[in-house]
């Protein structure tokens, strides 16, 4: 197998981080969504903990993106 092939392959791979990072956002969105309309008086104190899940999940997709860059261009 050519050396490149498998550099496409890693960084193939490396990019389902990114695919699923946006998975986890819309989850954890779609979740708190549900949560704060069976309760609304509790809302206003799960947002920030939302808001941090979400900044985790994308902090993980953006390290994915970094992985699949340094496959590409560095090794």
């Amino acid at each position: 197998m050519d050396p490149a092939a498998g550099k496409f392959i890693g960084a193939g791979l490396a990019c389902l981080g990114m695919g699923l990072a946006a998975v986890g956002v819309g989850n954890i969105f779609g979740n708190f969504l549900s949560g704060a309309l069976r309760n609304p008086s509790a809302a206003d104190g799960q947002f920030a903990r939302a808001f941090i899940g979400a900044a985790l999940a994308e902090g993980l997709g953006i390290f994915a993106l970094v992985v699949a860059l340094v496959l590409l261009f560095v090794a």
